[in-house]
């Protein structure tokens, strides 16, 4: 049996509430920093479509400039304040301790590639801020990656078939990465804590063999 959603209306409404809820759940209040920056790139997105010329080049690099703003904030500011504070022998600039959102790194650079696609003309810019929405908040892959480019995606999710023999498929690996996690990977994590655990002069050669193969396996 087989049947096709053609617009993906009422579909992409449902993954893009369950990928904002995935996140809202770990990140309740730093949600609306990704919310944020949905609305900031899908903006650009437009801009870029309709400006001409050296306007283009301006956009994309506010946008750029605005996203990286962001990240850099939120992950090197203590880094870059201690930094500062050592050079000049002064508390110069205050040293932050900011709360880093979960996978602000994947969907911020997620949402350049978007831009920058737009940009070169690879794909074009969305007029669903709905389906921007959702391929910069896509849960499978929003903590951990893998970044994917829109102009790859893009058609699945303006348009996708649909089938249980896919379904299937999907339940699949779900289960057998699943398994693999419960059964293999957090086995070998535990013998590496275990080995990690213990002074450096207590470790002989073979347990720290066994603890750099466990731990490459256990990833």
């Amino acid at each position: 049996m087989k049947y096709c959603d053609q617009d993906n209306g009422i579909s992409n409404y449902f993954l893009l509430a369950a990928s904002i809820l995935f996140y809202a759940w770990g990140e309740p209040k730093l949600v609306f920093l990704m919310i944020f920056s949905i609305l900031v790139n899908y903006c650009v997105g437009v801009a870029l479509d309709k400006a001409k010329g050296k306007w283009r080049k301006v956009f994309l690099a506010l946008g750029i400039l605005l996203d990286l703003s962001i990240l850099g904030y939120y992950k090197y500011e203590a880094f870059f304040a201690r930094i500062v504070n050592k050079m000049f022998h002064a508390q110069l600039i205050p040293v932050l301790n900011i709360a880093l959102p979960i996978g602000i790194s994947f969907f911020t650079f997620q949402a350049i590639s978007y831009i920058v696609d737009v940009y070169r003309g690879d794909t074009e810019a969305s007029k669903s801020i709905v389906n921007v929405a959702l391929y910069i908040s896509f849960f499978p892959q929003l903590i951990a990656g893998p970044i994917v480019k829109y102009k790859d995606i893009n058609e699945q999710i303006k348009k996708r078939s649909i089938n249980w023999i896919d379904v299937s498929d999907g339940f699949k690996r779900f289960i057998y990465g699943l398994s693999k996690k419960v059964l293999i990977s957090n086995a070998l994590g535990l013998c590496v804590d275990t080995i990690y655990s213990f002074k450096i002069e207590t470790v002989d050669c073979r347990a720290a063999w066994i603890a750099a193969l466990a731990y490459n396996w256990k990833r």
